[in-house]
């Protein structure tokens, strides 16, 4: 990837991004995500599916015409072009499915005008997706055979609409419409006026998939009124038809214990993963802020060296993820393989760490009942005198597991196998979720974290819930002046889930 000119353009990916559940993302969508060297996400995107772009790549989020922010239509057309002709690989993620009410006929013309290559990702639309989330068979044996997404809202510029509602009102089956609200009046008189009884079943559905679901109920002819009863606002979409009685009270997805709470995770990438994909498992909405970033040590040298005399050494001790795989990822780079390990005995701190080295198809030969440095230092004395010890780890990590081994008699190599970054910029997206106390729970995943989101938003952390992952953790939140509401036992993720399910 490169933004040097080329004579022949790179690829422009027209994504769909899913109705908002992270986990309806398509294989190939996350294939072209990790290929992006620039983004242009749509304001209905869910976020978290940035997650599997590279840090390199570029991310814009493109605003919505309601805030004033948005990019017009022809100047995101301009930057696709602009870019796939500098050779940077494009993703245009767009909400639901890029050809249902997603504009992609608007972007695909003058990409093929200009000789831009472009590839089209489907994705699932909201129109669909609500069929399985809210538990509404938009088709049914005995009430619906067919399906119709109809748009609620249509173009300002046209002259007359290209809706039939007589056709639509006669229709057998069921009616779905998407950017409805702002209509609901014209388009629910009109059915009314054309045949279709005031007392058809209407589901509003909005933010269909997220843990923002709701589902209200009425009728065709009360649609107007419920509307502003209950405040209801875009994005919603509105399911009409006998179909929506079929749909019980409380959905699968709304009887999950965690629905309707936001987390914000932050964390090393490994951990916020693992974490991501229980809370959303368990209906959480999820939002995710990288606290520290990891980067490559300052000098390979050190660990080049470490490397070479691996055979050398009776133990690897391993206390991070992170060092696991700065490791064997320099060690494969090399040349060289696992087998480079196979008489030295591995130490990981804890069952994530340990797993890690699963990944890698070797097993850790010892892991501490307490998942920190001080019980894996015990854990090790007794193996220390006269042994040499390899601790790859961060360039500004403790230094207590190395200093009591060597208390101990061992000869100690402490290596920097990476450096890490504290990020500067907070998320706006959060920034305003806290502001607004939107956001339950807030995940601190080591002291450092703690220390990075101090800084990053302040007293706006006060109006949350704070979940540690271990008492470090919790003893760095209340020196920051943070109390913890919860810390995980044992200090796992799982064991910081099951804290936040219990309190």
């Amino acid at each position: 990837m490169t933004d040097s000119p080329t004579t022949t353009p790179a690829t422009v990916y027209l994504v769909g991004a899913g109705p908002g559940d992270p986990g309806l993302i398509t294989v190939r969508a996350v294939e072209c995500l990790a290929r992006a060297d620039l983004i242009l996400y749509d304001y209905l995107c869910n976020p978290a599916l940035l997650r599997h772009a590279a840090d390199s790549a570029e991310s814009i989020g493109l605003g919505h015409h309601s805030t004033g922010r948005a990019l017009s239509q022809d100047d995101i057309v301009a930057r696709m072009i602009e870019s796939a002709r500098a050779g940077r690989v494009v993703v245009r993620l767009k909400g639901g499915d890029p050809s249902v009410f997603g504009r992609g006929a608007d972007e695909i013309e003058p990409l093929r005008a200009a000789g831009v290559p472009f590839e089209i990702v489907p994705g699932i639309t909201s129109g669909l997706a609500v069929a399985a989330y809210c538990e509404i068979p938009i088709t049914h044996h005995d009430d619906a055979s067919a399906v119709a997404l109809i748009a609620g809202q249509e173009r300002r510029a046209k002259t007359e609409s290209h809706l039939d509602y007589g056709a639509l009102a006669q229709f057998p089956g069921t009616l779905v419409f998407y950017m409805g609200v702002r209509r609901a009046g014209q388009w629910s008189q009109a059915l009314i006026e054309h045949g279709k009884p005031p007392e058809t079943p209407v589901a509003i559905v909005r933010w269909c998939t997220r843990t923002r679901q709701r589902m209200v109920r009425c009728t065709l002819g009360t649609v107007v009124e419920v509307i502003k009863q209950q405040g209801l606002r875009p994005p919603s979409l509105f399911v009409v038809g006998k179909v929506v009685d079929r749909a019980p009270q409380l959905s699968w997805f709304a009887a999950r214990p965690l629905y309707g709470t936001r987390i914000l995770v932050a964390g090393a990438p490994t951990t916020s993963d693992k974490l991501h994909e229980q809370l959303c498992a368990l209906g959480a909405g999820v939002l995710v802020q990288p606290a520290i970033r990891i980067i490559d040590p300052p000098d390979w040298a050190p660990l080049d060296a470490a490397i070479d005399r691996l055979g050398g050494y009776d133990w690897a001790v391993f206390s991070s993820s992170n060092g696991v795989d700065y490791l064997f990822r320099r060690l494969f780079a090399r040349g060289g393989d696992a087998r480079q390990l196979g008489g030295v005995k591995l130490a990981a701190v804890g069952p994530a760490t340990a797993e890690r080295l699963r990944h890698y198809h070797v097993q850790a030969d010892l892991v501490p009942e307490q998942f920190n440095a001080e019980s894996l230092a015990r854990a090790l004395e007794g193996e220390a005198a006269g042994r040499r010890f390899l601790l790859p780890g961060a360039d500004r990590g403790r230094q207590v597991l190395a200093k009591s081994l060597r208390a101990a008699g061992a000869e100690v190599d402490r290596v920097v196998a990476y450096g890490s970054v504290d990020v500067e910029t907070p998320s706006p997206e959060v920034t305003a979720a806290l502001e607004s106390g939107e956001i339950g729970w807030v995940i601190v995943t080591s002291p450092a974290t703690a220390r990075s989101l101090a800084h990053l938003y302040g007293e706006a952390l006060s109006s949350a819930q704070l979940a540690s992952i271990s008492p470090l953790t919790s003893a760095a939140l209340r020196d920051l002046g943070y109390a913890p509401a919860a810390e995980a036992s044992p200090h796992t993720v799982e064991g910081i889930v099951d804290a936040i399910l219990s309190r």
